[in-house]
């Protein structure tokens, strides 16, 4: 597969089509111009064609294949999600402080359109991953920030969001999957979940699941969900990996009492 990325028509649609111009003239991005905003798009376009779509051959003839427990992706599904990680892209809106780039949101649509249409099953799941950022920079708990959202941001983890339930579908208030609250100030998670992208691959040797359960006292509906942050491997304190969280029926991490359930986490 071959594809060539529309970077004029992207960055005149940026121009003239989102007041982009207007923006940048009245300072509204800082010190970015029109010239820095087009190197980006040209790069984007580079990957996208010269790295990602050559892979979409392969993740169609071969897929990727399950075998003693573990998902290996594609041949070049690694290679490229590598690339595209170590050029910086997975963090292009995160903020300076994780180790991103802080770039706007505009530009970042931008490329995000170059990935999805150079492969969308490439593309999926580290998008699943900025939105993951994006939650927990908001609302993660600064300790937990300090474990995981730098490799989050680098692209070095992958996140996912756990949702869907068997019997919900994607009436996400119905979930039953419940969180137990241990001694230790950690949860245990107990439910099933279904149709999560990029649950389990070979990209990173660590996935981070964001994980929506309900507490035992919790009101019914969507007000009474919580999330909680479920790493495939627990993390040590000097940062490597430990053991498999969910072979243990538990974690050691979880982050975001019910901002719904508790009024005064606003």
């Amino acid at each position: 597969m071959t594809y060539h990325a529309p970077v004029s028509d992207m960055g005149f649609a940026l121009k003239y089509g989102t007041g982009l111009t207007k923006a940048l003239g009245e300072g509204f991005f800082g010190d970015l111009t029109m010239d820095d905003f087009e190197a980006v798009l040209a790069e984007a376009g580079r990957v996208a064609g010269e790295i990602i779509a050559p892979i979409n051959q392969d993740g169609d003839r071969t897929g990727a294949t399950f075998k003693d427990g573990a998902v290996t992706t594609a041949p070049g599904w690694k290679n490229a999600y590598d690339a595209w990680r170590k050029g910086g892209w997975n963090g292009l809106t995160a903020p300076t402080e994780w180790g991103g780039q802080a770039l706007p949101h505009v530009l970042n649509a931008a490329c995000v359109e170059m990935w999805n249409a150079a492969s969308m099953a490439f593309a999926v799941g580290p998008l699943v991953g900025m939105s993951a950022i994006d939650a927990f920079t908001t609302h993660g708990s600064e300790k937990l920030k300090r474990v995981y959202l730098p490799k989050l941001v680098s692209g070095e983890w992958i996140a996912t969001m756990q949702l869907t339930e068997p019997h919900a579908g994607s009436d996400v208030g119905a979930l039953r999957t419940r969180a137990d609250r241990a001694p230790d100030g950690t949860y245990r998670i107990k439910g099933q979940k279904i149709f999560i992208t990029y649950g389990e691959h070979d990209l990173t040797d660590n996935i981070i699941h964001f994980v929506l359960a309900r507490l035992p006292d919790a009101p019914p509906g969507t007000r009474g969900i919580s999330l909680f942050l479920v790493p495939k491997f627990l993390v040590n304190a000097d940062g490597s990996l430990g053991a498999r969280a969910f072979d243990r029926a538990q974690t050691r991490h979880s982050w975001f009492t019910d901002l719904h359930h508790d009024p005064r986490r606003w």
